[in-house]
């Protein structure tokens, strides 16, 4: 018996339909995963071949993404969330044993000296702060505070690259790039990895993009800086006379020249990357000035961040544009909270009242309202919040008009939270002055894997092979602190 009744020979309109429906729908569904990078074939699981593709993580994990809040400068760990009240009893005594080559300026090294500020403690877990955060202090029961990390340099530019990329020196990949090289990118119109700064004339931090670069990793995989005035991107908006139906053309063709390249050449990361880029950069002209759109947020989500107070509008922008990038599925944020120079920056050299009470009022209520946004939304849980600078600073003074605080290597502290983090645990401690981290100690690259780890990586397995060996962000070194993790 014929399955398929036919009339003459000949299908009827009616059964074509229906048996040809299902492919024709097949077709479009296909067409809507790949335009969603969901349906993409094996062949392109090659960094080469399309090095923003998501991957799955190489651990079970719940955060998917990143907001670094980077104090620029060094905040002072003392002043900050360190509660030092041996500091406040031996105000003015000589640290004994001090090297005064510790800090940068040894010629200046003072007495030990008190925190002005006051302290007090907060939250279920009673952790101690400091009155420069009234607005994140209420927020201590989800962070994880590292109180015991340490560096390897008591000079800007060398710590920055070492808490970016694990290395004092440049030309090494950044934690944003290892993030993105491993997990890939679930957003398809805008960049995997952004990195926001301080208004220009502050300077940007020393070492400039060398903080947000791929190093030896494919380009594709640098942070993409966003200016803090004017458009955050150049040619965001097309050419004068030039409409999509061309630049798609114009795209085609290169497109089409550059793979012939490609298949001559062999594999060849960098034109891959840049294939790569051409592509992403036409989609952001549509997607992007939707995504940094953030005058579309309602007044009270503006009010919440600071939006409508002068000293912290700047960085309460940038804190909410990076919830629309996690929101849209950016990998990675990193925003920069302090410029080149000593009072630019959290560097508090001089003056260390004025210098600190300023750029945590610039940045206190924006991160409260940030955490506050993500919990509400159901993102914290997904998005993994960190803060803190390139070192700490010294219990003692250095001498000036106003009392400062000089360069600390020896000690400073990170806070977690949101992304698999137990809130309102501490781990680790510095000596009863602040001056040396001393009960379970944290490196860079402990800091560095437990981030990884968060993020569903292993950092001993996430490898490029460079120069006749595999490199990782956490070098040979690397341990998890597992007591922040849920």
């Amino acid at each position: 018996m014929n399955p398929h009744p036919t009339l003459n020979g000949l299908l009827s309109r009616r059964d074509l339909l229906r048996r040809a429906g299902h492919g024709a729908g097949l077709l479009a569904l296909a067409g809507l995963l790949d335009e969603q990078r969901l349906l993409i074939p094996r062949a392109m699981a090659a960094p080469s071949a399309d090095p923003l593709a998501p991957r799955p993580p190489q651990l079970k994990t719940r955060a998917k993404s990143v907001i670094w809040l980077f104090m620029n400068g060094g905040p002072s760990q003392v002043d900050t969330w360190d509660h030092k009240p041996e500091l406040t009893r031996r105000h003015g005594q000589e640290l004994p044993g001090f090297d005064k080559k510790t800090g940068f300026f040894t010629e200046s090294v003072g007495p030990l000296m008190k925190s002005p500020f006051a302290w007090a403690q907060h939250g279920q877990s009673g952790t101690w702060a400091s009155d420069l955060f009234p607005h994140l202090s209420r927020h201590v029961d989800k962070m994880a505070f590292l109180h015991s990390c340490h560096t390897e340099s008591n000079n800007h530019s060398p710590a920055l690259f070492m808490i970016n990329t694990g290395s004092t020196r440049m030309g090494f990949p950044c934690v944003g790039s290892w993030m993105t090289y491993g997990l890939g990118s679930e957003s398809r119109d805008l960049p995997s990895f952004v990195v926001m700064s301080d208004p220009l004339d502050r300077g940007l931090p020393k070492g400039q993009a060398s903080n947000w670069g791929a190093g030896f990793l494919p380009s594709v995989y640098q942070g993409t800086w966003l200016r803090p005035k004017g458009d955050p991107i150049d040619n965001l908006n097309r050419a004068a006379g030039m409409n999509a139906e061309a630049q798609r053309a114009q795209l085609d063709l290169l497109r089409s020249l550059n793979q012939q390249h490609l298949a001559q050449a062999g594999s060849q990361n960098e034109l891959g990357a840049r294939i790569e880029s051409f592509e992403l950069a036409y989609r952001m002209q549509s997607a992007a000035p939707e995504a940094f759109g953030i005058e579309r947020e309602p007044e009270h989500l503006k009010h919440l961040y600071g939006l409508d107070q002068p000293h912290c509008r700047h960085f309460a922008a940038q804190c909410l544009t990076a919830r629309r990038m996690v929101e849209r599925g950016v990998r990675f944020v990193q925003i920069y909270s302090g410029g080149m120079e000593n009072q630019r920056s959290w560097d508090g050299h001089e003056d260390i009242v004025g210098n600190h009470r300023g750029f945590a009022r610039e940045t206190d209520q924006p991160i409260a309202g940030l955490l506050a946004d993500l919990e509400q939304r159901g993102l914290l849980d997904e998005t993994l919040v960190i803060w803190g600078g390139e070192f700490g600073r010294l219990p003692v003074s250095q001498k000036s008009g106003n009392p400062g605080r000089d360069h600390n290597p020896h000690a400073f502290t990170y806070w977690l939270a949101g992304g698999g983090v137990r809130g309102g645990v501490h781990h680790g401690a510095t000596d009863a002055f602040g001056h040396k981290a001393e009960v379970d100690k944290v490196s860079v690259n402990d800091l560095h894997a437990t981030i990884l780890h968060l993020m569903g990586l292993d950092h001993e397995r996430l490898t490029f092979f460079n120069n006749g060996r595999n490199f990782r962000l956490t070098d040979v070194a690397g341990e998890v602190v597992r007591s922040v993790i849920a």
